[in-house]
């Protein structure tokens, strides 16, 4: 009677513990091939953090020059002290790039940019980058007049700054004071949101300092591009500084979470396969109990 009831009770049970083993082997290759994936995820971000480490450095060393040049030029307006008229013209030049990845870079110039926006509506916006594009058209895309993409791919250079003032000269855009909002660059790990001013010639011949410095009409003209261009290469050589370390820290924290969930899909796919084992093995034993 007994081998009756374990010959009657075999063929049920044996299909439970095939379904089971089924089940574990299917997740185990899903477990597999999510690992690989996230691997090959992990050695991307570390390049990136490689070579974003390498930037680094070049743009530092470009920015310190160029922040010499800019403070240079904001030095005659401060001493001119010369200062926009309240009902004057405004200007708005949003600068940061094309690229991703990087952090919330775009949104800290986005954000100061709205900001100033609501305080002069009727200003013109200049935007330097498609994702500071992207954001600001959504609230201030009445404002925009000229937009640029595909500057400063490498290291931002002042010919780039200076190709960038022509066109908005050649575009007639009438100006009493321009603001370029910029990331400034405090630490590898900081940076925040910030205005260089820059001022259209009648602005500064009315300066109540404007005469100590004795310039000629035809020089002014000149003086005044120069600085605007100045002013804008600074903007954007710190801003390249912030991005690259903002990108930097970015590829680090991904290469990090990568990692520690590398190691927890190891984990949870050594113990289904322990337990798959284990189920083999003790259909193997009960197996032999049964012969």
């Amino acid at each position: 009677m007994l081998f009756t009831v374990s010959r009657i009770a075999r063929p049920t049970a044996a299909p439970a513990s095939k379904a089971i083993q089924a089940r574990n082997m299917a997740t185990l290759k899903e477990i597999q091939q999510r690992l690989k994936s996230v691997q090959n995820i992990e050695k991307i971000t570390k390049s990136m953090k490689m070579i974003a480490s390498t930037k680094v450095n070049k743009a530092q060393r470009g920015m310190e020059s160029a922040r010499v040049f800019g403070q240079a030029s904001n030095s005659l307006f401060t001493n001119a002290e010369t200062k926009a008229t309240e009902d004057g013209k405004t200007l708005l030049v949003a600068s940061s790039s094309d690229r991703g990845l990087c952090g919330g870079i775009h949104s800290s110039v986005s954000k100061a940019t709205r900001k100033i926006v609501a305080e002069t509506p009727s200003a013109d916006l200049v935007i330097l980058g498609d994702k500071p594009k992207a954001q600001l058209s959504r609230v201030a895309r009445k404002n925009i007049a000229i937009s640029f993409n595909q500057i400063g791919k490498d290291l931002p250079s002042f010919e780039e700054a200076s190709s960038i003032v022509d066109i908005i000269k050649s575009s007639e855009l009438e100006f009493d004071s321009a603001n370029i909002v910029y990331n400034k660059f405090n630490s590898v790990v900081s940076y925040e949101a910030d205005v260089i001013p820059v001022y259209s010639e009648a602005t500064f011949k009315a300066s109540p300092n404007f005469a100590v410095y004795e310039i000629e009409d035809d020089v002014l003209a000149n003086l005044q591009e120069f600085s605007f261009a100045n002013g804008l290469y600074w903007a954007m050589v710190e801003g390249h500084a912030a991005e690259m370390c903002a990108k930097r820290a970015a590829m680090e924290n991904a290469t990090k979470n990568a990692g520690e969930m590398i190691s927890k899909l190891t984990m949870t796919f050594n113990r289904g396969r322990q337990a798959v084992i284990t189920n083999e093995l003790i259909d193997i034993i009960t197996g032999a109990s049964a012969l």
